[in-house]
């Protein structure tokens, strides 16, 4: 078994589904909002992406941007608009509420987009590095994901933003009093799950192709993702990203790529009973 190959596929895998989960995980722990849409965001991205590069020839790394104010700007929206009117409803309110909200965005995008596998194909060729060999697109992927995570704690951490952010999830009521608008910023932080959602669906569309028949599958990623990190941290997503790439690598090897993904909800069901916080979950973000 060509254990370090497996390790840096997991790695890449893990990368990618840590920028997946951690606008996922900010919305949940922050609004305690199940958002229903994450998928269906990726993909919007991912197509946004794809779409930009084969009609318009621009590169998905220099669309970026755009493609990610473009997602902030739609999850800012629909917060504002809807979701924050019954945010501090019960959640099976806002998780069907969300709901609705994503079969709307997802019909059409397969009646406008339709429901082809789109990739972006850059041939970059690929590179070895002591009998590993790594496709320059995945590694550039990688590098990616975790800068844009990477950007993300730092705006979490040393922003007065941040800040306000971690207050309102600290404290709701206190963080009104101190004269911090928290619908206002409810609806900043779901954009910033969308713009991160964006992103890492413009990411994704370099390394696979993306198609509407993949938002469930994102979602489940998201989840378990939140569940084995731990919900509400950037970190977290981070290692529960890394953590759920690596498994499903060896997994994929061991027991074939078609039992990958069971064995990582296995894990997500095991880590619920012996530590629901997950592996460095917190109850407030540092």
């Amino acid at each position: 078994m060509d254990i370090p190959q497996i390790l840096a596929n997991g790695i890449v895998l893990g990368a990618l589904y840590a920028c997946i989960a951690v606008g996922f995980s900010l919305v949940w722990g922050v609004l305690n909002v199940i958002n229903m849409l994450h998928g269906s965001f990726i993909i919007l991205g991912g197509y946004l992406a794809y779409f930009a590069w084969a009609y318009l020839d621009l590169n998905p790394i220099v669309v970026l941007p755009a493609v990610a104010l473009a997602l902030f700007a739609l999850g800012y929206l629909l917060q504002y608009l809807f979701i924050n009117k019954v945010v501090t409803a019960p959640v099976l309110t806002t998780l069907t509420l969300t709901f609705g909200l994503d079969m709307i965005l997802y019909n059409l995008m397969t009646v406008y987009f339709t429901a082809t596998p789109r990739r972006v194909t850059l041939d970059f060729g690929s590179i070895d590095i002591g009998g590993m060999v790594m496709p320059v697109d995945r590694v550039l992927g990688m590098g990616l994901a975790l800068l844009l995570t990477g950007l993300l704690y730092v705006v979490m951490r040393g922003s007065s933003l941040g800040r306000a952010i971690v207050a309102v999830r600290m404290d709701r009521e206190a963080a009104s009093l101190m004269g911090i608008r928290v619908n206002r910023i409810y609806a900043i932080t779901f954009g910033i799950g969308a713009l991160m959602a964006g992103a890492a669906g413009t990411v994704f569309a370099l390394v696979f192709p993306v198609t509407t028949n993949l938002t469930g599958s994102f979602l489940g990623k998201a989840f378990v993702v939140c569940v084995i990190g731990g919900l509400g941290s950037v970190p977290g997503a981070l290692v529960g990203g890394l953590a759920l790439g690596i498994i499903e690598s060896f997994a994929g090897y061991v027991f074939g790529p078609q039992h990958a993904l069971t064995v990582g909800f296995v894990l997500m069901l095991f880590l619920l009973v012996v530590r629901p916080t997950g592996l460095i979950g917190v109850k407030g973000y540092e």
